[in-house]
């Protein structure tokens, strides 16, 4: 049980944080991993040998380069490479380099909710990269597409790498792909990528790995309602727990508490209690092959124009079209 008052804060995090701790089960959104301190803990993620997934589609991104930027490029008008959730660029800049080389037209839009990572992405593009047009945008994904596709009418390429679709469950994510389709003019293009279905071992130890980096990930949303909204979480009161169900292809991550204990946030002038064992759902991962691509693509009213993958396919990237 939780004592319920008057939300004092407005913003959209501290009201998704309320809502998540006063619902049962509880839960909060993984959105909200990706502050300063999670971004980095996010790129530690990233280089575990166990994340397999960022090196699955680097390779991908790496070996199939020439294909895929030839692929973007219709025409001599050039176009605008729109990233959905750019991070630190570092698989983006595979094609940001390619593109550049061949002098193909083109201006890079990275969309992020992190200032910081975007702040970090257009000072190594300006230095590694001088030549590329960045236009860095703050926000929420459609939010921002949507305002940019007001402001200008060229051809429009739209990535999300890293199998972040993967944070939503098939209703959720047909309605996120229809969303993009409804953005997009005829020739436009969607580049995606989809973690595939594998040894569920394998998925396993991508998100509960020997040395504690993704626990520290997940607990750092604890850490950051301490920060921001006067919270008394005690980290080491929880146990970072991973599932995967092999039949769905979905992998879930818990918060679960160690103990009865008592949650004080003074920022939402709110009192939560636990229950010996009782959870916190953060984050669900969804794995796929290609006939469920294909149909979360048809009921989005799109196409699989190309599939791309690697040698272990582990992993594969779609361009999407209307």
């Amino acid at each position: 049980m939780q004592q319920k008052t008057t939300l004092i804060s407005t913003s959209q995090f501290h009201k998704d944080v309320y809502k998540g701790l006063t619902d049962f089960p509880k839960h909060l959104s993984s959105k909200y991993f990706y502050d300063e301190k999670g971004d980095k803990l996010f790129q530690e993620i990233m280089d575990m040998p166990e994340y397999y997934l960022t090196n699955s589609e680097y390779k991908i991104l790496d070996k199939f380069k020439d294909e895929i930027c030839r692929a973007f490029f219709k025409d001599s008008k050039g176009f605008d490479l729109i990233e959905l959730g750019a991070g630190d660029g570092k698989k983006t800049k595979i094609l940001l380099r390619q593109l550049a080389a061949e002098e193909i037209p083109f201006q890079y839009v990275p969309i992020d909710i992190s200032q910081n990572a975007l702040n970090e992405l257009e000072e190594s593009i300006s230095n590694e990269l001088p030549s590329v047009n960045v236009m860095p945008l703050q926000g929420t994904y459609f939010e921002t597409l949507e305002q940019l596709c007001t402001m200008q009418h060229k051809r429009k390429v739209i990535m999300f790498l890293g199998s972040n679709i993967g944070n939503l469950l098939h209703p959720q994510a047909v309605e996120f792909l229809r969303s993009i389709q409804e953005l997009m003019n005829e020739d436009d293009l969607f580049f995606i990528g989809f973690d595939q279905k594998k040894d569920p071992q394998t998925i396993l130890n991508a998100y509960n790995d020997a040395a504690g980096i993704t626990e520290r990930f997940n607990k750092n949303l604890l850490a950051r309602i301490n920060s921001e909204l006067g919270a008394n979480f005690d980290l080491d009161k929880f146990i970072h727990w991973e599932v995967y169900d092999p039949e769905t292809g979905t992998a879930k991550s818990y918060l679960v508490s160690k103990e009865n204990q008592t949650i004080h946030i003074n920022g939402l002038d709110l009192t939560v209690t636990f229950n010996a064992w009782e959870t916190i759902h953060t984050e669900i991962s969804q794995k796929y092959d290609d006939n469920i691509v294909s149909w979360l693509a048809d009921k989005a009213g799109m196409q699989i124009s190309r599939i791309f993958t690697d040698e272990n396919k582990f992993y594969k990237n779609y361009i999407l079209k209307k």
